[in-house]
């Protein structure tokens, strides 16, 4: 049991699936206090029905995170039930990759991704932000990505959104001095998570790998007709090809696994032997 998660008040958005989910429970299992927040209600139930039935401590709130009032309901729900908000985290995004030619098809989800990973971001923060100073301590942790390290060819939208996730995650570092922890988190490729539903045009992942687009593309074929070689799919080899949901959530609850002096400001996590460029 981790000294420093025990009896943390923690509210995580996109909690009812994926990788929201995994948090929820790593961290609960931990001792941890989980708030889940998602606009599934379906997927939120079940997830804290098994965190219950495991016999660990949570609650959820039903909510858009493009709804700064329906955002505020649930941290209040949290205050509420638990007492303080320790930890935030910002996980809630989509990612629809698609170039500038396929705008007539893809300006929908833009407009949707524009919402989600910034303004869901913005309010989760607005949020939290009182309650924290309140107490004299908090962290948040926004979840980025390396398709916001530059300007990516096939991820225009996309990388703008991750790149704004950066800058907020660093302005807000410096204004909370001392109050709040700020933590950002870059992904590389993931399996197993649903933001592949939301690419357009299924192409504009290669911007990330330059060169290495034939092998990328090599790469995927095996990964999708499950030939990878072993040293690809094992983790503990450095030819390990593509990081899984459980590797990045183990990476976002080492970040909030620290005493409260310690703050991680910044971490990419990926696959040693992954294609990716940035």
């Amino acid at each position: 049991m981790s000294q420093y998660l025990q009896d943390k008040v923690i509210l995580i958005t996109g909690a009812g699936g994926g990788f929201g989910q995994l948090i929820a429970e790593k961290v609960a299992a931990q001792g941890a206090k989980v708030v889940g927040l998602d606009i599934n209600e379906a997927g939120l139930k079940a997830v804290f029905d098994g965190i219950a039935a495991r016999g660990h401590a949570g609650t959820y709130s039903v909510a858009d995170v493009t709804d700064m009032d329906q955002v505020v309901a649930a941290a209040q729900h949290a205050v509420a039930t638990f007492g303080a908000i320790d930890v935030l985290v910002n996980n809630a995004g989509v990612m629809p990759l698609a170039y500038f030619a396929d705008h007539e098809r893809a300006w929908q989800k833009w407009h949707k991704a524009i919402d989600i990973n910034i303004k869901g971001v913005v309010n989760g923060i607005s949020a939290v932000y009182d309650q924290m100073i309140e107490q004299g301590r908090g962290q948040v942790v926004n979840i980025s990505s390396i398709f916001g390290n530059a300007g990516i060819d096939g991820s225009g939208v996309y990388s703008a959104t991750k790149a704004a996730v950066t800058t907020i995650s660093d302005s807000l570092r410096i204004e909370a001095k001392g109050k709040i922890k700020v933590t950002t988190v870059k992904p590389t490729g993931v399996t197993g998570t649903n933001l592949a539903s939301w690419i357009v045009n299924d192409e504009a992942i290669l911007g990330l790998t330059g060169q290495r687009g034939a092998i990328f593309t090599e790469n995927m074929t095996a990964a999708t007709t499950d030939t990878l070689r072993p040293e690809q799919k094992d983790v503990d080899n450095i030819e390990y090809w593509l990081i899984k949901p459980d590797d990045l959530a183990d990476a976002v609850v080492h970040v909030i696994d620290q005493p409260w002096g310690i703050s991680i400001s910044d971490i990419t996590v990926r696959a040693s032997g992954e294609d990716y460029l940035y």
